[in-house]
């Protein structure tokens, strides 16, 4: 099939590979290892969701490592010498160095092509759920004939108008790699709570809230989604990811359909490399909703602008 552009993701959108093994879309993996061996996150081809956090589980504490300058240089030449215009999606650029990894790769195409190569390197500023959100809905405007100019140009403003909230079991995997700082996780541990984070406009991990149980936890992400849902996405689901606890996913679609009856749901795993990161029990909810940048005050406004001008 002949589309006006292509598509590079990486593994941290989450998605399951019957969704992106598709023409005209390249999957980038990241890897993850422990004390005896490497793993390529495969989207769940060489292990269940359960096995991966039962490991976790048992007490492995392993690293993530981002696509190595070699695998982004032979993605980006397979697309240059395409001559199919082509659009990579990054994961967040606030939790990982996989954008400055592919801006390293891409100038050296730039040097052997020329500047003029259609190679978009997109900081999505987002990962997990929310990024499979928005792969999914480029994957959508890919198939209905968008360029790769305009996807780029579009998945740059999509990023803020997708909403997430998640809630982990705890703080320690996050801290341990290196995603908030050690006074928060002590804090999070000390008073018993389920933390309760999302992705700020810098793409970094935000704590937004906690609750003392799940069941509180779940009724604050509904909350949160009536709050900032754009009731004009009809026909876009919600993305409701999980890392290994399948029973919550199911109270939680039941207490958004309660509040919204016209619900639809994409149930993804949190893959390997953000399991790492956040261990078992993650559940999370993302949705399009209204432009997060609105939240701003005026003072962030003005610096926004200076920064950008």
């Amino acid at each position: 099939m002949n589309y006006k552009c292509n598509l590079i993701i990486d593994s941290c959108c989450d998605l399951p590979k019957e969704m992106w093994d598709v023409p005209g879309v390249t999957m980038l993996p990241f890897s993850y290892s422990d004390n005896m061996a490497s793993y390529v996150d495969d989207s769940f081809q060489s292990r269940t969701p359960h096995e991966f956090y039962e490991w976790i589980g048992k007490g492995a504490m392993p690293t993530t490592s981002q696509p190595s300058q070699m695998v982004y240089e032979e993605a980006f030449r397979a697309a240059v010498e395409s001559g199919v215009p082509t659009v990579y999606l990054c994961m967040s650029s606030g939790i990982s160095g996989a954008y400055n990894g592919a801006l390293t790769a891409l100038d050296r195409m730039k040097r052997e092509f020329g500047e003029g190569i259609e190679l978009y390197v997109v900081d999505t500023l987002i990962g997990s759920t929310p990024l499979g959100l928005l792969v999914q809905e480029a994957m959508r405007l890919q198939q209905s004939g968008m360029t790769a100019r305009e996807l780029a140009d579009w998945a740059l403003e999509a990023r803020y108008f997708t909403h997430i909230i998640f809630m982990v079991e705890d703080l320690e995997c996050l801290h341990r790699g290196g995603r908030i700082p050690a006074s928060v996780a002590v804090a999070g541990t000390k008073l018993d709570v389920k933390p309760l984070l999302t992705f700020d406009l810098q793409g970094k991990l935000s704590i937004i809230g906690a609750s003392r149980g799940r069941k509180k936890g779940m009724k604050r992400m509904v909350d949160f989604y009536m709050k900032n849902r754009d009731v004009d996405s009809l026909g876009k689901p919600i993305a409701v990811g999980n890392a290994d606890v399948p029973h919550d996913v199911d109270k939680l679609e039941a207490l958004l359909t309660k509040q919204d009856e016209g619900a639809m749901f994409l149930n993804l795993n949190i893959g390997p490399t953000i399991g790492c990161h956040v261990g078992p029990g993650m559940l999370s909810c993302c949705f399009w909703g209204n432009d997060r940048r609105k939240n701003l005050s005026v003072s962030d406004r003005i610096a926004n602008r200076v920064k950008s001008n």
